[in-house]
């Protein structure tokens, strides 16, 4: 049996927990929770029956687990994993995985030093619309890419507890629309295609001179461009939208309000069949649809910790790769503040 610890009981913790739960006949088990918060630590006891801790460092220390699962607000994450880590614990840790430089090489140091094993919740790898695409394509079904569009909006999170996503202090806690939302996309288009020869970024700011949209274009050679937005500014009634426009050289690829269709060059638009992992209801509330991509990501790290996998999809170095990818288009488009 492996035993998590998961520290932190709010949304996302909650989408884990029942995760885990899903996961039950691999072997693994929520055994030990934390989080400050009593009225999010007693929630999360009704739905686990764990042991319950008042704070992250807490369970670290005292709780009798393999691996800590960590869902707190990223200025947060350095910390806890650390610990953990030299705890001798394995780690899942919710993405952006961190904020500053420092940060990542205490990550990297720490891992290792310890040779813990380690995967950031960098979940569209495993999302089954992106990870069809990036099997297409690598397999050349229809030839190398030469254009994309992805794009990530929506009104602006209101399941962050701690109002993170809201607070003046937004660099500091969530990196902002750009690190926490826009990071999605930017890692997926890394992982289908590299890191970009050359890189563009412009933003729309607040008031309060804070990114609110960020637009980047990435170039590949002269021949290939890629371009990624990502914005969290508009009314509460707007809805949630995830999508991606990618041109190769003998289809386009879609994936939007109409699902994922190919459109061949030559022949009629189809709707490829997806082998969904997760296999029970599909509706949880937020801005997620469904368990899918979390329950895939969850499965794929137990499965990994058992040694039926390597982890290569969403290791801690590729996660470290694309926060500093997401800093640059920061930088581009003129920093956090003004």
């Amino acid at each position: 049996m492996i035993r998590v610890g998961l520290i932190g009981c709010g949304f996302m913790g909650g989408m884990h927990a029942a995760c885990y739960a899903a996961l039950a006949e691999l072997g693994v088990k929520v055994t030990a929770i934390a989080d400050d918060r009593p009225e999010f630590l007693a929630q999360m006891k009704e739905q686990t029956d764990a042991q319950t801790y008042e704070s992250g460092m807490a369970l670290i220390e005292q709780a009798d687990v393999d691996v800590v699962d960590i869902c707190l607000p990223t200025y947060l994450h350095t910390a806890h994993a650390c610990a953990a880590m030299e705890k001798g614990r394995d780690v899942f840790c919710e993405k952006p995985v961190c904020l500053t430089e420092e940060d990542m090489q205490a990550l990297l140091e720490t891992k290792k030093r310890t040779g813990r094993k380690v995967m950031v919740g960098q979940v569209i790898r495993l999302w089954d619309e992106y990870a069809w695409l990036k099997k297409t394509v690598d397999a050349g079904t229809y030839g190398r890419v030469l254009s994309g569009v992805f794009q990530r909006v929506s009104s602006r999170p209101g399941w962050a507890s701690c109002n993170e996503f809201a607070d003046p202090e937004i660099p500091a806690q969530s990196g902002g629309v750009a690190v926490d939302m826009h990071v999605h996309d930017v890692d997926f288009v890394r992982y289908l295609l590299g890191e970009p020869d050359r890189i563009q970024a412009g933003g729309y700011r607040d008031s309060d001179g804070l990114i609110e949209q960020i637009f980047a274009i990435y170039n590949y050679g002269r021949d290939v461009a890629v371009s990624v937005e990502a914005a969290w500014d508009y009314p509460a009634s707007f809805p949630f939208s995830a999508t991606f426009r990618v041109k190769l050289e003998k289809a386009t690829i879609t994936n939007d309000a109409n699902g994922l269709t190919v459109y061949p060059n030559d022949g009629d638009a189809f709707h490829p069949e997806l082998a969904a992992q997760y296999p029970g209801d599909n509706r949880i509330g937020g801005n997620i649809s469904s368990l899918g991509g979390y329950y895939n990501e969850l499965k794929y790290f137990v499965e990994g910790l058992q040694g039926k996998n390597d982890l290569s999809v969403a290791p801690l170095e590729e996660a470290i790769a694309s926060v500093r990818l997401v800093k640059k288009e920061i930088e581009a488009a003129g920093g956090l503040l003004d």
